[in-house]
């Protein structure tokens, strides 16, 4: 509902969200008058609400109110506080649907060795520890600048670098992590090969990823045993030569789009990401599971007050007990380094309109859609079934989106209310803009404007299926603004678990 410059989300709230800047005086849902100014994206009351009294927003509380809250007033920080609490669940309305003619859709892709369908046709350089970073670079660059010009069928040489792989524990959470992080990157199918290179003494030993059949022996080497750093280099280009001759004559064919697997992010929301982009992109994921494709929602933390609306769609009771099990393990989590999920909302989402944890991830979670929850997997563990599925991974978006790559996430759709950048090769990573302004600003990195949403010009289901239609034409080459930019090689981020020794 909206009146003025404003949106009623439901009629349970108590709250109602500028779209754009409300000035005093200006009508509001319900016969109420603004009282002060509130900027687009922030909340303002609409009933009056009691010192002690939940805030709803969504149906949903999204925290209590310090003291007596008049309408017209400004709802945020200053009045607004963190305390978590559910409400009953509003039964999800109809998810949009995939049509007969979208079942039988293919897109161009790149069939692999172990039946898998990648999206870009990369090689990836992959370091085992930091020690090997600069090496895996300078043979990366090597590489773009000598053997790229060759062979236009491949797209680039990515250096997969990172900041692990020695002074943490062999065994364990940490461990195990990022050797599956690695794992998953070494297999993904948006490359057509991959080779390892460590320094030799590191605690993450590249035996690991042979033994286990990541990489063959001939595609992984240790900088010690090569004699050193330029001779390591000489020695990777005679191997990505190798490579490059096997995958650089491949040619795209039409896949079923059912084997599109979507990372869905959100980054520097804003009070209008919950309202626009966040449920488009939803759409779109409706539509992708209607056809046999993956949703991986991620972001545990950013779930948080919203998780209990996942449970209620999911599949099977032991898929929603795994879900409250990461809840927990965050809970504790933070509770043990002396922090609160609610730290989450970062000052530009404050600035934005969104106040605490529970409403942005009321937010948050619409990018989910409204069809089952029907698979919970662990941070870059492979995902598979098919339709939305949940990674426990954090809100940081660089450390989530790299566990969903891992998983197999063969494009990543991310929405931006206050303008991330962003690229996540070998995935390409289209943006969307939650609001007009944004997109207007920062239209060379944007992809989409869903602020079209929140002006009347379209409606959700609308630009969901304008964001199937994108999400099938990136998967078939088409490059997103990130990709063009260069944006991918900085962005890959492993989760850092366990204490660094």
């Amino acid at each position: 509902m909206t009146a003025a410059n404003s949106i009623l989300l439901s009629p349970a709230d108590n709250v109602a969200v500028a779209n754009g800047r409300i000035e005093p005086g200006m009508a509001l849902p319900g016969d109420v008058s603004a009282l002060e100014p509130i900027e687009s994206g922030h909340k303002v009351a609409i009933r009056p609400i009691s010192a002690g009294d939940s805030v709803v927003k969504y149906a949903q509380a999204i925290g209590r109110a310090t003291r007596d809250i008049a309408p017209g007033e400004h709802v945020h920080s200053h009045n607004l506080v963190f305390e978590s609490g559910r409400l009953p669940v509003v039964p999800p309305s109809e998810p949009v649907h995939a049509t007969e003619a979208d079942r039988a859709r293919t897109f161009m892709g790149y069939r692999r060795a172990d039946g898998r369908a990648g999206t870009r046709n990369f090689i990836g350089i992959i370091a085992s520890v930091n020690c090997s970073t600069t090496v895996c670079k300078t043979i990366a660059d090597e590489a773009n600048r000598t053997l790229l010009p060759k062979y236009p069928g491949i797209d680039g040489f990515v250096p997969i670098v990172h900041g692990q792989g020695c002074g943490m524990s062999g065994t364990g959470d940490g461990m195990a992590v990022l050797h599956r992080t690695l794992a998953g990157y070494a297999r993904h199918p948006n490359f057509g090969g991959a080779l390892m290179v460590g320094l030799g003494c590191e605690v993450n030993q590249l035996t690991l990823y042979g033994q286990r059949g990541v990489v063959s022996a001939k595609r992984h080497f240790n900088i010690q045993e090569a004699g050193g750093s330029r001779k390591s280099v000489a020695k990777a280009m005679e191997v990505l030569a190798e490579i490059a001759e096997e995958v650089g004559q491949l040619k795209r064919e039409p896949i079923p789009v059912g084997e599109i697997v979507v990372g869905l992010q959100c980054g520097g929301s804003d009070g209008m990401s919950g309202i626009t982009a966040n449920p488009a992109l939803g759409a779109a994921v409706d539509i992708l599971a209607g056809v046999g494709g993956i949703g991986i929602l991620s972001e545990t933390t950013e779930i948080y007050g919203a998780e209990h609306l996942l449970a209620y769609r999911a599949a099977s009771p032991e898929i929603a007990a795994k879900l409250d099990g990461y809840i927990k393990w965050w809970e504790n989590h933070t509770a043990m380094h002396g922090a609160s999920i609610d730290n989450n909302p970062s000052p530009g989402n404050k600035r934005g309109g969104l106040t605490t944890i529970l409403e942005k991830s009321l937010g948050a979670v619409a990018k989910g859609g409204q069809t089952p929850l029907n698979g919970v997997f662990a941070y870059g563990e492979k995902v598979g079934g098919n339709g939305l599925v949940f990674m426990d991974t954090p809100g940081y978006d660089p450390v989530s989106a790299t566990g969903q790559v891992a998983g197999g996430a063969n494009v990543i759709v991310f929405t931006t209310g206050r303008g991330s950048c962003f690229g996540c090769r070998p995935t390409p990573s289209i943006k969307i803009a939650t609001n007009t302004p944004l997109y207007n600003s920062m239209e060379e990195d944007m992809d989409v404007n869903c602020g079209v949403i929140a002006s009347g010009e379209k409606t959700i289901p609308q630009m969901g299926r304008e964001i199937f239609e994108l999400i099938v034409e990136t998967a078939s080459g088409r490059k997103t603004k990130s990709e063009e930019f260069g944006y991918g090689d900085n962005e890959f981020v492993p989760w850092h678990l366990g204490a660094t020794l």
